[in-house]
């Protein structure tokens, strides 16, 4: 475990928070977008009422030489390849968002887009599984298709199309198949229940791990539950404890969904991201706090592993219970709220003040590696235009995409937070279907928190302002330095100490200057603005608090706006 996380670590530890707050950042309009994002990357015959308005119909020829109709589905990220593997998990984590979190999601006003874009994949699923032993899981060659820099609408690259079947396995697509359309059937269920028949028809023919979990909790039927409990170790199921949830990764997902069987492995991924086992076995962060995996498209690892916290704590909720790690006990509210830190960090809360999904904020990336969005629409620039021209009058333009995508969640910054909005830079500023397809989840429960009528009733209640002097002193320290990449960072504990002669019972603290992560306070809908933690319901006379937060540089100028002491 590197120094900066190990400081982190400390951090935490130090502040453990026992429920959870509302940010800063409007998660509706930011649920709104993502699902934007998909209607994007939608591939066929687009609807007759739509909206990303710079898109057109595409496509319309897919598996046409094969015999076969496969005009639909998403195409997976900046390129027009619609990959099998990670266009289904997308709708398996739309679908499991829906499944969790149905009434967070209908009360954001979502539900209707929600189920759209899980249909429009599921559509395309069941004529790419148009035999019992056939599936087309591809769509187009990743080769051919990477040297060419064209719209959608202009593809004339091969599309040739690819199947599974008794000759040429793939066992993992299949499930991964069968995972989406076993979770859309549970979505669908209250809503079009003869659809939803028709996909859990198709779901029951592959039988893998994750696909065997989502078919249990589809049917109840306990030979899926059967089938994981006898496989699993054998398929590495139960027996690998994972720090990674991925498209390509399915553990952390699979104990999760099955958390009563595989209570531990499930815990020690949780554990990881909350950087709460021993031995260095944590996920690593940046100093800015946020998540780091990997170094290509990050954000998407990010994403996935927010929204398992956001489903765990939920369901520590409705237990009564805690996580046990090795490094201490963790609260629902205090996972929640670290889920809370990921998806703020996404939408701005970073040292570079950019929100990193498209459209959000006045700052965001502008020159996403996106065909589609890169070159003029095909409804204000008719003329085809081909694979060189599309490189050379486009992808090389400096100039900002003329279309912005939405909703698009990029792959983000490096492990020192230094983000490149550059078109070539396709490792940080390219997104994918997969990346986004969490954050359903992610947004509908933060949303769900920032509307709730306690936290409603606490945006507009009246505080009184400070008159004359304020019994409220702040005792500023640095506890540990250390150097990261070149750079200088402080850990700063500033303690808070009421040094009148009633409690506080409210108090409103303005803090400018923040580059880095914080614990110990809650944010508001305000910026810069913070209040006391949920967990701390008052100050005594005489007694004091700390908040902890990491940063390069100067310290954050701290200052009172406004209290109200206890009757």
């Amino acid at each position: 475990m590197s120094s900066t996380t190990s400081l982190l670590t400390t951090a935490i530890l130090l502040l453990l928070l026992s429920d959870a707050s509302a940010g800063g950042y409007n998660y509706r309009e930011a649920l709104d977008k993502s699902l934007l994002f998909f209607e994007a990357q939608r591939s066929g015959k687009l609807p007759a009422v739509h909206r990303v308005p710079w898109r057109g119909d595409s496509g319309l020829r897919d598996g046409f030489g094969e015999g076969v109709d496969l005009v639909g589905g998403y195409y997976d990220s900046g390129d027009h390849v619609k990959f099998g593997l990670p266009m289904a998990y997308a709708v398996t984590m739309l679908a499991w968002g829906v499944v969790e979190f149905e009434k967070e999601i209908l009360a954001a006003g979502q539900l209707d887009h929600a189920l759209d874009a899980i249909r429009w994949g599921t559509d395309y699923f069941l004529k790419a599984h148009n035999q019992p032993d056939i599936l087309w899981v591809q769509v187009g060659d990743g080769d051919t298709d990477h040297l060419c820099w064209e719209r959608a609408e202009d593809m004339d690259t091969p599309r040739t199309a690819y199947k599974i079947d008794c000759d040429h396995p793939g066992s993992e697509v299949a499930a991964e198949t069968a995972a989406a359309l076993a979770a859309a059937t549970v979505a669908f269920k209250p809503y079009d229940s003869e659809y939803s028949d028709l996909l859990i028809l198709h779901a029951r023919q592959d039988e893998l791990l994750w696909a065997a979990a989502w078919l249990f909790e589809a049917t109840n039927d306990k030979y899926y539950l059967n089938y994981v409990a006898k496989n699993a170790a054998f398929l590495g199921g139960t027996g690998w404890a994972v720090t990674e949830f991925s498209w390509d990764n399915k553990y952390a997902g699979l104990q999760l969904l099955l958390t009563k069987q595989y209570k531990a492995k499930a815990e020690y991924f949780l554990c990881a991201c909350l950087q709460k086992n021993n031995g260095g076995d944590n996920v690593d962060m940046t100093p800015g706090g946020l998540l780091y995996f990997q170094e290509w498209q990050n954000l998407q690892y990010v994403s996935s592993a927010a929204f398992l916290m956001v489903v765990y704590s939920h369901h520590l909720t409705m237990e009564n219970a805690i996580l046990t790690c090795p490094g201490g006990q963790v609260t629902p509210g205090f996972i929640l709220k670290f889920a809370q830190s990921q998806a703020d960090y996404i939408l701005g809360e970073n040292p570079k003040s950019m929100s990193y999904l498209v459209g959000y904020g006045d700052n965001y990336p502008t020159h996403v590696h996106h065909r589609g969005a890169s070159i003029p629409s095909i409804h204000t620039l008719p003329e085809k235009v081909g694979c060189i021209d599309g490189f050379d009058n486009w992808y090389a333009n400096k100039k900002s995409n003329p279309n912005i995508i939405e909703g698009a969640l990029v792959g983000g910054p490096n492990s020192n937070d230094e983000f490149y909005d550059e078109r070539d830079m396709y490792e940080q500023n390219e997104a994918s279907v997969g990346g986004n397809a969490p954050l359903l989840g992610l947004f509908a429960v933060l949303d769900s928190l920032a509307t709730s009528p306690d936290t409603v009733k606490n945006k507009t209640k009246s505080h009184p302002k400070p008159n004359g002097e304020p019994p409220v002193k702040f005792i500023h320290a640095i506890t540990n330095t250390w150097t990261y990449q070149g750079k200088q960072y402080y850990r700063h504990v500033v303690t808070v100490k009421n040094t009148g002669a009633m409690a506080i019972s409210y108090l409103e603290l303005k803090i400018e200057g923040l580059t880095g992560p914080l614990w110990g306070l809650s944010a508001t809908h305000e910026q810069k603005i913070y209040e006391l933690p949920s967990w701390l319901k008052q100050v005594e006379a005489g007694s004091k608090f700390e908040f902890v937060y990491i940063q390069g540089g100067q310290q954050a100028k701290v200052s009172l706006v406004r209290y109200t002491e206890a009757t």
